[in-house]
């Protein structure tokens, strides 16, 4: 039997409510079709960051044991060598060794090395095609560390209609087409930055949001909750949680104007990201092989609270892998998130800040980069008609990262090695989903996050979590999803048996514990 292809498609920095078949007020009408005609998680978890989460999704393992503990990129960071090491094995390398064909577009962020081509880089761990960045992040205008396999691409960006959410598509779109004309099952990787700050995005797209943020953060939090309970992902065990309380309530914001633009701005981001997913949806139809590709949609972390610019402003713009030294045509970049930048053209470097974050992540609390609901849930498609995931089914069962590659291999039929190469690589943390996708039920499993200190530990209905450097919280999932009762003082016996397999875990996979708690501005700005 022939094997499926995979499309394999990752959002940038998007909230678990953003997009409209999660409650979102965005338009996502292709993301919107394939989820209510397929199948929805309604309990899927990333791991809080954008390298972790990456690293543990081509590989199947928790990021510490594939080198990305904290992030991407040369000086160790967090005492993790920041390159993806040679004891993982990509789907891309086992996908490929099967007989696909195998490309990526977007965003890599898995090697410390950006100029000099590294065994770190996607080229080198089972792409036999990509074009896209190896940063983390940039403008989308003239994205930095741009190549086409390994060949510089930056002389690309100077055409003025580039925009780099179409050029991740186009690139798609083309792989796909190709590959299909000749017959070869494929694997196509689709990594996206948007809606990752700068906001960045067309004027015409921007208005079309015009008067659809005006009511504000609260009002449309819950708002979006009450989609979410409609849609059937979420019930009476998801409460709203408060607004975060560093940020004033609505009523009370100043400039709200252009608070209203930095949410129009994102909401374009989003809806220029799912036109891109309609025309590869297209092409998989014009091709004939969409009843038998495998789509899967998810976000790397939740939404991000950062602000611009992040640490020391001046040594911030001299990161030039990810903001760029001028416009295109040589203007001064205006960076920060004050109310005289209004983000959307070239010359802005603005994000949309932690009360926006907050409506991204309803109903939870935190966001990207904390192991709370906020930073780890996101929402998660998978259509494949030809096997058997329609019928728009949600599926309630908890699931992460390290999940999705044995699903994949488990659909395409192809095993995975004890030794890859000639090195011996560790077998996958998780299990395929597949069962559970096409209706069977499922035994708990335990599920493990960490990331910058911040940990927790899930069985089942039980969540014990923590912010780096505070004490345990313990949430009854299947009565408190937004974690808003903790129950540790009432529960020590349980605390103490989860918080005792979080540390085999944890010793286990190499986490690197954290020395000293993030200060209040780290915690508000973040790093990248």
């Amino acid at each position: 039997m022939r094997r499926p292809n995979i499309v394999l498609i990752l959002a940038d920095d998007l909230g678990y409510s953003d997009i409209g078949c999660y409650g979102g007020e965005i338009r996502t009408p292709n993301l919107d079709r394939i989820g209510r005609s397929g199948v929805r998680l309604s309990q899927f978890s990333n791991t809080a960051r954008c390298s972790p989460s990456r690293a543990s999704l081509l590989t199947g393992l928790h990021p510490h044991q594939t080198g990305i503990g904290v992030l991407a990129g040369n000086g160790a960071p967090g005492g993790y060598p920041g390159s993806l090491n040679d004891r993982c094995v990509t789907v891309a390398e086992l996908l490929g060794a099967a007989g696909y064909a195998t490309g990526m577009s977007g965003k890599w962020h898995l090697s410390g090395p950006l100029r000099e081509p590294a065994d770190s880089w996607p080229t080198r761990r089972g792409f036999g095609d990509f074009f896209g960045t190896l940063s983390g992040c940039g403008s989308y205008y003239d994205p930095a560390t741009l190549y086409r396999g390994e060949v510089d691409a930056s002389a690309e960006v100077r055409d003025p209609r580039f925009f780099y959410t179409d050029a991740i598509t186009d690139h798609a779109v083309e792989f796909i087409g190709r590959e299909a004309a000749a017959g070869r099952p494929f694997f196509a990787y689709v990594a996206y930055t948007a809606p990752h700050w700068p906001l960045h995005a067309p004027e015409e797209d921007i208005a079309g949001y015009d008067g659809v943020y005006a009511a504000g953060w609260d009002e449309l939090r819950a708002r979006r909750l009450d989609r979410l309970r409609a849609e059937g992902l979420l019930g009476a065990e998801s409460a709203l949680s408060a607004p975060d309380p560093a940020q004033p309530p609505w009523a009370a914001a100043p400039d709200q104007a252009w608070e209203a633009r930095r949410m129009q701005v994102y909401a374009a981001q989003v809806e220029r990201m799912d036109r891109g997913i309609g025309r590869i949806l297209d092409q998989l139809t014009a091709s004939g092989v969409s009843d038998d590709t495998i789509v899967v949609f998810l976000s790397d972390n939740g939404g991000c609270a950062e602000i611009l610019p992040l640490g020391d402003p001046a040594e911030f713009r001299t990161r030039r892998h990810i903001v760029p030294a001028t416009t295109r045509a040589g203007a001064e970049l205006r960076v920060g998130n004050t109310p005289d930048v209004d983000p959307g053209p070239e010359d802005t470097y603005v994000s949309y800040g932690p009360a926006w974050a907050n409506l991204s992540n309803t109903p939870f609390r935190l966001y990207k980069r904390w192991v709370h609901e906020g930073g780890i849930a996101t929402p998660f498609i998978v259509h494949w008609p030809a096997g058997g995931l329609a019928a728009g089914r949600i599926v309630r069962t908890p699931f992460q990262l390290t999940d999705v590659l044995p699903t994949l291999l488990a659909a395409a039929g192809v095993d995975y090695p004890r030794e890859y190469r000639g090195r011996e690589v560790p077998p996958p943390e998780g299990r395929s989903m597949l069962p559970a996708l096409r209706g069977a039920p499922v035994p708990d499993t335990w599920l493990f996050w960490e990331h910058l200190g911040n940990a927790a530990v899930r069985r089942g209905r039980w969540k014990l979590v923590r912010e780096h450097a505070g004490p345990w919280e313990l949430y009854d999932m299947d009565t408190d999803r937004s974690e808003l009762a903790d129950l540790a003082d009432r529960r020590p016996g349980l605390v103490a048996e989860l918080a005792t397999a979080y540390q085999g875990w944890a010793r286990r996979v190499g986490v690197i514990a954290r020395r000293s708690p993030p200060s209040p501005a780290s915690r508000r700005r973040g790093r990248r």
